[in-house]
């Protein structure tokens, strides 16, 4: 097991195009850290330097102690699971797990006693004699994982590995690939663009947007305490909502107004963004923090908006609302009374409320 480590490292190619800016990252000795972030935002790139797949520009890369920047792969003691299996089709599961360490010239009974167990480990010991082609898609990804297990590497590197899976699969993979990783206790990076994913899997989570990273942390904090805009609306299905409007002071009350809404701040909230009265402000909250006022008693920071399209999901709905003429995704009970077309009244829970700077992003209530 090894920590990884980067200290300012960038990446930039042939062209003068920056791919990479800059990044200060620490993964911990035995951690599973997922990297995230939406097509271009330079995280597989990322896991590809670790891995020694691509030059660095500048900066240095550590695993464990020592510094690998001009180490080739094979040097690196890391093992890599790539998006496509990759799998020898005329060999057997056997034999494309002892490929590797065949070229490495183990002994035959050094290559049969982790090959063994690695099949043991991932649930591929009744498969070592059967060939790829008659494998499903989720036994031919242990395949690919196990070949790198045998290695017995410092550091798993997965470049998006479940893909290429259907839905149900995915989510039975996602459970393999955690337990595996407790079994270990072997430091994994895993990238991938679904963030669900990242939430489910990850100890913790670095979000990158355009080659730099904008937040890195466990999936509760970003969550519930994102650093920035881009962060708030990346983590979370529905995303959270981002409102438009102004900070003012009634009395020794601190509200946001925004058209025909004017909603109650609390004291820990308003302490934090005093210095925005009369200024821009962007409201932050999340679908599940709206509620159906007609099953509820409070009568402050209510809205009234137009149901535009109801979404049902089985126990919940999920309700697109035109309010004051912006949009708001509302999370509600299944029998809600709401209907397409009509005005209905909602309560934003003000108390999960996130304030952000319309320039920066930044989360200035945190």
């Amino acid at each position: 097991m090894a920590q990884v480590t980067l200290q300012k490292v960038r990446k930039v190619y042939a062209s003068g195009y920056e791919a990479v800016q800059g990044i200060d990252l620490d993964i911990h000795d035995g951690e599973f850290m997922v990297l995230v972030g939406p097509s271009g935002c330079a995280k597989s790139t990322t896991l590809r330097m670790i891995a020694g797949l691509e030059d660095i520009t500048s900066g240095d890369l550590f695993i464990g102690e020592r510094k690998v920047n001009d180490l080739p792969p094979s040097k690196r003691n890391v093992a890599m699971v790539f998006q496509d299996y990759a799998l020898y089709p005329h060999m057997t599961v056997y034999e494309n797990m002892a490929y590797g360490l065949r070229i490495r010239k183990l002994s035959k009974s050094e290559i049969h006693q982790r090959v063994t167990n690695a099949a043991h480990i991932l649930g591929l010991a009744d498969h070592l004699a059967q060939k790829p082609k008659a494998l499903s898609g989720g036994q031919r990804q242990r395949v690919a994982v196990g070949r790198t297990l045998v290695r017995e590497p410092e550091v798993f590197l997965f470049d998006e590995p479940l893909s290429n899976l259907d839905a149900k699969l995915r989510v039975h993979m996602r459970a393999e690939i955690i337990k595996l990783q407790k079994t270990l206790a072997t430091t994994m990076v895993y990238v991938t663009h679904d963030q669900v994913e990242a939430m489910t899997m990850g100890d913790r989570i670095c979000v990158l947007d355009a080659g730099r990273i904008m937040q890195v942390d466990t999936p509760r904090a970003l969550y519930e305490r994102p650093a920035n805009r881009f962060v708030a609306t990346f983590v979370g299905s529905p995303a959270m909502n981002i409102l438009r409007g102004r900070l003012a002071k009634e009395n020794e009350t601190y509200c946001f107004v925004s058209g025909g809404m004017t909603l109650t701040l609390p004291a820990d909230k308003a302490d934090k963004v005093k210095p925005y009265v009369n200024k821009d402000i962007e409201l932050g909250i999340r679908p599940e923090h709206i509620r159906d006022r007609s099953t509820d008693t409070q009568t402050d920071n209510v809205v009234r908006g137009t149901v535009l399209l109801i979404e049902l999901m089985g126990n919940e709905i999920i309700v697109h609302v035109d309010v004051a003429g912006q949009p708001v995704i509302g999370r509600l009970d299944a029998h809600a009374p709401v209907a397409h077309g009509v005005e209905h009244d909602f309560i934003l829970d003000m108390r999960y409320s996130h304030f952000f700077d319309p320039e920066s992003g930044k989360n200035v209530s945190c």
